[in-house]
């Protein structure tokens, strides 16, 4: 991909099925291109309960969400850089489909900033009001701004520097970046253009214009109501749209604004959602390019996005929750997805036939690999006694300081299998889809510092994962057809131990299904491949070296494992070995949150004593402040 998007000159859209995965290209995107405009673009949700109704029980479920701030500090960069740069290259999971607003409203609301420009502080307040900045004189922070006699700071929302803006009378006579923790001088400025901290925003005149009709539309439906003898539901959507007019009119903003884009857009019903994909056409029409890793994975989950929504969206429709206009709030179709793409580029080591078809005689396929490794040997085993035996294998690889991936069929028996093995001294632990996106990189990265010797999974370990350490992969029960026993998800899960020269495979089995046999020859094939092109060559295989990056975001096991709590005695030392008086403000800031997540952690296992022992180290740490 870095050599395409290299030869091309073209910015690039570069689209994962994961968080975790996408935060992994960006990483070594950002390596390859360290001085491009490159940005990371996932769903900025650490929890997300989308509203939605039950009839058969008559409940009503709100919209409750929890936003990470970094992530959607980056998306809001990723947009504001689509808007002003040229290399530009967004990492995205599919979140990329999905409605944020217009590129052409977004870019609208700017203030243009320069020294020497007739503009009043007063002004400038009100104008930061209207881009969504929230004035604080006391907490700093993103989306802000504070007003200190005759300068505002602004701490922009997409960045980690704040803005000085000094005012002489009715002009503004300095700009200036500062530290927006110190405040402390980093740079003198001419000029700085600041983009909103909301991607959804309402223009005074188009809140008018949508307001008629939002009104209209609002009298045809609850007649329509009324009609089908849903007085109840019909008095239900009367009160709360005109609820959210009211809250419009007065602050310029409401949750579930995102329910009303269509009017505030401008756009016919029925017509596609402006995402992401909306900025790239904007900027740089087709002059640009999407990849999408592992199409196999990422292909049919854009197919089911619209689907899933809009049948969630007729429910609330039906019961007078909501508008018809809230079901083109929704995730591009597929079909509107794929019109939008001018250049794609699918990359899977087992495409399916969809792409294979799109492709034709574009297909390439890379079995050489530069290092020279070939695919791992393979071995079948008998299913009686698979877990000593894979404890074996795990026991003697840990001795050599190399490490194992397990994979189970439930996620039951990975924490089971996972708990088997810590209790026989065995540094274990289990990654499946019930533990949080973030947590997931950090126990990958552990594995990789050899804090852990074996992973244990069971749809996670892979696509994508590169662990250059791994020299076992054991497939438990390899002889259950079905999805996760698929020739897809074997020829995947073998692969990830193509990193190492000493990769092997077992997969531990009473008999040879079909998909194994697919499985195994296709492996055999390419392995065989690799063989004959290293013999031709001269080349001797070497493990890839690949350096153990620092997390991309924070993860609330950063400090404590959550796997596995520590006793109250450990977790008493290690506290105590947290030295406040080396640490700077931000650092104990970042930390206090840190352990009020594990405290409340702590709490909700009723374990009082540790909760005890690390609110008393909050308070400590607030004595600092």
């Amino acid at each position: 991909m870095a050599q395409v998007i290299q030869r091309t000159q073209k910015p690039a859209l570069i689209i994962s099925h994961n968080k975790t995965l996408a935060a992994q290209l960006y990483q070594e995107m950002h390596d390859f291109f360290p001085d491009n405009a490159v940005t990371y673009f996932v769903s900025y949700y650490d929890y997300y309960q989308p509203e939605a109704y039950i009839p058969s029980t008559d409940t009503y479920i709100e919209k409750e969400a929890q936003i990470n701030d970094q992530i959607d500090k980056l998306r809001l960069r990723a947009t504001t850089d689509l808007l002003t740069r040229d290399d530009v290259i967004v990492v995205a999971s599919v979140s990329c489909i999905y409605n944020i607003g217009s590129p052409k409203e977004y870019g609208n609301f700017t203030i243009d900033l320069s020294v020497g420009k007739d503009y009043t502080l007063a002004a400038c307040a009100q104008d930061l009001v209207a881009l969504q900045y929230d004035r604080s004189e006391f907490d700093f922070k993103r989306g802000t701004f504070r007003v200190r006699g005759n300068r505002i700071d602004v701490y922009p929302a997409y960045h980690d520097i704040g803005i000085r803006i000094e005012f002489d009378h009715e002009k503004i006579a300095s700009l200036e970046t500062i530290d927006p923790l110190s405040g402390k001088h980093i740079e003198d400025l001419t000029a700085y253009i600041l983009y909103p901290s909301k991607h959804y925003l309402i223009a005074p005149d188009a809140f008018a214009r949508a307001e008629q009709q939002i009104q209209k539309d609002l009298l045809e439906e609850s007649e329509e109501l009324k009609s089908q003898g849903k007085d109840i539901e019909a008095r239900r959507l009367i009160q709360r749209v005109t609820h959210d007019m009211e809250m419009l009119r007065e602050i310029g903003y409401v949750n579930g604004i995102e329910n009303y884009s269509r009017y505030f857009d401008g756009r016919e019903p029925g017509a596609t959602p402006f995402s992401l994909l909306h900025y790239f056409r904007h900027r740089f029409g087709h002059d640009w390019t999407v990849f999408i890793d592992e199409s196999h994975i990422t292909v049919p989950q854009v197919h089911g996005m619209y689907n899933g929504d809009y049948a969630r969206k007729k429910v609330l429709i039906e019961h007078g929750f909501r508008l018809k206009a809230s079901f083109d709030n929704r995730p591009m179709k597929f079909d509107e997805f794929y019109a939008a793409i001018p250049h794609a580029v699918y990359i899977s080591a087992t495409p399916a036939d969809w792409e294979l078809e799109k492709a034709g005689d574009n297909t390439v396929e890379q079995l050489v690999r530069p290092t020279g490794i070939v695919d791992p040997e393979i071995m079948v085993r008998p299913t009686d006694n698979e877990v000593h035996d894979v404890i074996e294998e795990i026991a003697t690889r840990a001795q050599k300081g190399e490490r194992t991936l397990v994979t189970t069929l439930t996620k039951k028996m990975a924490e089971d299998l996972t708990a088997y093995l810590q209790e026989r001294a065995i540094k274990a632990a289990y990654l499946h889809s019930d533990v949080k996106t973030l947590t997931r990189s950090s126990i990958l990265q552990k594995l990789r510092n050899q804090e852990y010797d074996v992973l244990i999974g069971v749809n996670l370990l892979r696509e994508g994962l590169d662990l250059p350490e791994v020299t076992l992969v054991a497939i438990l029960d390899a002889d259950k057809e079905g999805f996760l026993r698929s020739r897809t998800s074997l020829i995947q899960t073998m692969g990830r131990a193509a990193r190492n020269v000493n990769g092997v495979v077992i997969l531990y089995a009473d008999k040879i299904t079909n998909s194994m046999k697919l499985a195994i020859d296709e492996v055999t094939r390419r392995r065989e491949y690799q063989l004959t092109y290293n013999k031709k060559h001269n080349i001797t295989p070497q493990t890839i070296i690949k350096k153990i990056r620092d997390p991309l975001l924070p993860t609330p096991s950063d400090e404590l494992d959550e796997q596995k709590a520590p006793d109250v005695l450990t977790l008493e030392r290690r506290l105590d070995e947290i030295d406040t008086n080396t640490m700077t403000s931000y650092d104990r800031t970042k930390l206090v949150k840190q352990l009020e997540r594990q405290l409340r952690s702590y709490v909700d296992d009723l374990n009082f004593e540790a909760a005890i022992l690390v609110r008393d180290k909050i308070k400590e740490f607030e004595g600092y402040r």
